[in-house]
């Protein structure tokens, strides 16, 4: 089970230094058996795999975040697709929820391009980085409440590590409660009474910045509950609030 000391992160490391000990980080994530249930799952699904990726080698293993080390914007989503991050082996990539996200955050500067599909497709972020509140690929993408306490200690030191951060997009509701933990962990400010998830929601607490997003799920894209002005009004509102923390951010898109 991971630890929830930072007493190694350093808010004020370079970003150069902040790569390698993001790195450490990522190995340890990467050895994570912590949820046998999350183990036994990932494991099997890349055993199984789908038609269409029957010949792929899946990763199926737990999926660390990746990104800009000097980045100001941490984008938290729910947790790796069984045939997008369990097969990739990065958050996001391989899947239509990530085809969706990268678009968004390429229309607004935050990605260099706007697809991810593999690995190593030359997909770099800017400004942003992206993590998950649970690391491997659960079960009709439903982790348990224990699991999700499990995994929370990387999210910690994650935020721990990227000194520069100063806003959290949380896509989904279960990401917007991870946010709010992950900053009690590293501030003491547990943001109580908790504030409401929405779309467009904005609160503070801890000295970061908390944006809420309609999780960019294939459901949400398809049925227009999300759409992509939407999607990159909020990362709008993430990059004027990184900008200017105090900014009210209904002025913002005025």
């Amino acid at each position: 089970m991971p630890v929830a000391s930072t007493s190694s992160c350093s808010s004020r490391s370079t970003p150069v230094g902040r790569t390698a000990e993001l790195a450490e980080l990522t190995a340890e994530i990467v050895a994570c058996r912590a949820c046998p249930r999350l183990v036994a799952w990932r494991e099997l699904v890349a055993v199984e795999k789908v038609a269409r990726f029957r010949d792929e080698t899946y990763w199926g293993r737990p999926v660390p975040g990746f990104g800009d080390p000097a980045a100001r914007i941490l984008i938290v989503g729910l947790a790796p697709a069984a045939h997008g991050g369990n097969r990739t082996g990065r958050v996001f990539t391989g899947d239509a929820s990530g085809d969706f996200l990268f678009a968004a955050m390429h229309a607004v500067g935050l990605a260099n391009q706007p697809v991810g599909r593999r690995a190593d497709d030359g997909l770099e972020l800017h400004d942003a980085y992206i993590a998950a509140a649970v690391r491997c690929a659960p079960p009709a993408n439903k982790p348990t409440p224990e699991e999700r306490a499990r995994c929370q200690p990387f999210l910690v030191r994650e935020l721990a590590l990227l000194g520069d951060v100063r806003v959290l997009v949380a896509l989904g509701a279960i990401a917007w409660e991870s946010a709010f933990r992950t900053i009690a962990s590293l501030t003491a400010d547990d943001a109580r009474p908790r504030p409401r998830f929405g779309h467009g929601a904005v609160a503070r607490a801890g000295g970061y910045v908390v944006v809420g997003s309609y999780n960019p799920s294939q459901q949400n894209a398809f049925t227009g509950r999300l759409t992509q002005p939407m999607l990159r009004a909020v990362l709008t509102i993430a990059l004027a609030c990184a900008d200017q923390p105090h900014l009210d951010p209904r002025r913002i898109l005025a």
